[in-house]
């Protein structure tokens, strides 16, 4: 990640997928096989017996005629209803944020390259050649402090970028939640407000942004029974109206750290994807297999090394831009 000195807890370094496990799991979706199938023996016309001259000769069988079915339109996408703000670029700088319209860094170009797969993985579900609600993404942490929000926002940030996709940001560590926060937004209801109360729509407290294709949803108001609410049957209902008039929208999911809450376990029953963020020289990997274990739920877990702080290929992203650190 690239190395800004003057904020402390951003990830420096050239690269931010370097000396990752495996350098993201990708699996190879194929589809299954067709059985084969027994011959087929020809049909053989029936005799037709023969009828005098001076009889009647039946009406030919009219075909029978089938009513065409009625061409089905594209749904066509329909907007959140939720009030707009606008993001301070300086604010998202401040913070070694991606800034939305500003020049190719290695920042941008590293989450480029980290989206990518997770694009690719979420149209192949769409198409029905993956695991479903691929178009869901986890993004966690074992521990508090690795930089899952700060890649979570990154990440949300360079997909509305996107021509042919917008962004959900979800903030979903209901006990400490940060998306707001870092973004520079206003608080108000959210997703956790939506699960425990039937009467208020999900799509009501989405926040739309001045960044063209990004929206964020809150955490909301913290419960005692937050777990609860998200295993319950509701929370199928809640997330599915997210993207059921937006076939290209990708949700991204903040959660709060596997082994220190447990949120997130719930939630990997929702999602297709899961980015597990690991921080250089701070995740053990003891911590990681026991996270990587309780998100065993969502069986498309790719691992994003984050933090860096050399690279022994010499790699810097963005150079080739004229961006220098």
């Amino acid at each position: 990640m690239t190395d800004h000195t003057r904020i402390p807890l951003p990830p420096s370094g050239p690269s931010l997928i370097e000396r990752a496990s495996g350098s993201f799991d990708f699996r190879t979706l194929t589809r299954p096989p067709v059985a084969d199938l027994p011959p087929v023996a020809p049909v053989m016309p029936r005799p037709v017996a023969s009828t005098p001259s001076n009889e009647a000769q039946p009406a030919p069988a009219q075909p029978a005629v089938h009513p065409v079915a009625a061409r089905v339109e594209p749904t066509e996408t329909k907007p959140f209803r939720g009030e707009y703000h606008k993001i301070d670029r300086a604010h998202l700088r401040n913070q070694c944020l991606i800034e939305p319209e500003s020049a190719v860094t290695g920042l941008l170009e590293e989450f480029r390259i980290v989206k990518r797969q997770l694009l690719r993985t979420a149209a192949e579900s769409r198409d029905g050649r993956g695991a479903p609600n691929g178009e869901r993404i986890l993004v966690c942490s074992p521990h508090p402090g690795e930089g899952k929000t700060f890649c979570a926002v990154n990440l949300a940030l360079s997909i509305a970028a996107e021509k042919d996709n917008e962004v959900l940001l979800v903030d979903a560590d209901f006990a400490k939640p940060s998306v707001l926060s870092t973004l520079g937004l206003p608080g108000g209801p959210g997703l956790m407000d939506a699960l425990a109360d039937p009467a208020m729509a999900v799509e009501d407290c989405i926040i739309g942004t001045d960044i063209a294709g990004l929206y964020v949803l809150p955490a909301g108001n913290a419960t005692g029974s937050d777990t609860e609410y998200l295993a319950s049957s509701r929370t199928g209902e809640v997330l599915a109206r997210l993207t059921a008039h937006a076939p290209n929208r990708i949700v991204i999911f903040d959660s709060p750290p596997a082994l220190a809450a447990s949120p997130a376990s719930v939630l990997a029953n929702h999602v297709g994807q899961t980015i597990m963020i690991v921080r250089a020289d701070m995740t053990g990997e003891a911590a990681l297999r026991d996270a990587v274990q309780l998100l065993s739920a969502c069986d498309d877990i790719k691992l994003l090394l984050n933090g860096t702080r050399f690279s022994t290929t010499g790699r810097r992203f963005g150079t080739y831009y004229g961006y220098k650190e």
